[in-house]
């Protein structure tokens, strides 16, 4: 038994789609979020500038004793993943579970993946999933503009300028005929209905913040690093920027209308 919190961190409120999903699964853990609203988005920044943002991300996830660390966002996984190796505690990050997952559905070998700028030009999906079948082919596609419309709220399944938005990016991969598409990005979930419709009932969407969180799960119960405990669990949410917008917004992550709270923190403070 642990009772430690899991710790997740994202850009921004991305990551929430993957609190969601743990906490479906494993509903009496604790959490704490730290969603660098401040300093959003990470996929149009250098790789340097995302290795030092990712390690005061981390840094400030230890600071409050978790037992995990789940880096819930694409552009870390995919070009500062190796900042987790050293932390004295698990480290996932979206990658490799969501590349596994996408593998086990292809029946015509063609994937598609989409995601930060960051992200696509890593090669991180198309690495991950040919180590795995070298004879499938991926097909990556930059959605960029996808963060700011998620962040903005406009992830009704009938707003035009997301649908419109959607058909742009995503016509390549249609015309290559992907039948698996990976929501390369913790951000994409919530307009997953828009992409389903524009994408077509034969194509799987695999979430990769999803993805990871059923591995997380499964770690944690096969190393018996369960929170046992009959004390209510905990949710705890940290911010860089002012909290009001990102509280609005993670009710429709979490799918919830109990009220959040959420504290405003110095992420600069926790290293270089």
């Amino acid at each position: 038994m642990n009772n430690r919190p899991i710790g997740i961190f994202d850009s921004g409120l991305g990551g929430l789609s993957a609190v969601k999903e743990l906490l479906d699964i494993l509903p009496n853990e604790n959490i704490v979020y730290f969603g660098d609203t401040g300093r959003v988005p990470y996929g149009t920044k250098s790789k340097s500038t995302i290795l030092k943002y990712a390690r005061q991300d981390e840094n400030f996830l230890l600071e409050n004793d978790v037992k995990m660390v789940i880096a819930a966002c694409g552009t870390v996984s995919s070009v500062a993943f190796d900042t987790g190796k050293d932390l004295g505690v698990p480290f996932l990050g979206v990658v490799e579970p969501a590349s596994r997952q996408a593998v086990s559905a292809t029946k015509n070998k063609k994937i598609g993946v989409i995601g930060t700028a960051t992200t696509v030009s890593s090669g991180s999906y198309k690495k991950a999933i040919q180590r795995i079948d070298k004879d499938i082919k991926v097909y990556a596609k930059a959605c960029s503009m996808f963060v700011s419309l998620v962040e903005e709220g406009w992830v009704d399944e009938n707003d035009e300028i997301t649908i419109k938005t959607a058909e742009r990016y995503l016509k390549p991969l249609k015309d290559e005929g992907v039948d698996v598409l990976i929501l390369g990005c913790t951000h994409f979930p919530l307009i997953s209905a828009i992409i389903g419709k524009v994408m077509g009932e034969n194509v799987t969407l695999i979430s990769s913040g999803g993805a990871c969180a059923k591995e997380a799960a499964a770690y944690l119960k096969d190393n018996n690093m369960l929170n046992q405990s009959e004390e209510e669990s905990t949710r705890k949410f940290f911010v860089s920027d002012t909290p009001d917008s990102f509280l609005k917004t993670a009710k429709l992550f979490l799918n919830t209308d109990k009220d959040l709270h959420a504290k405003q923190i110095r992420i600069e403070d926790y290293g270089k």
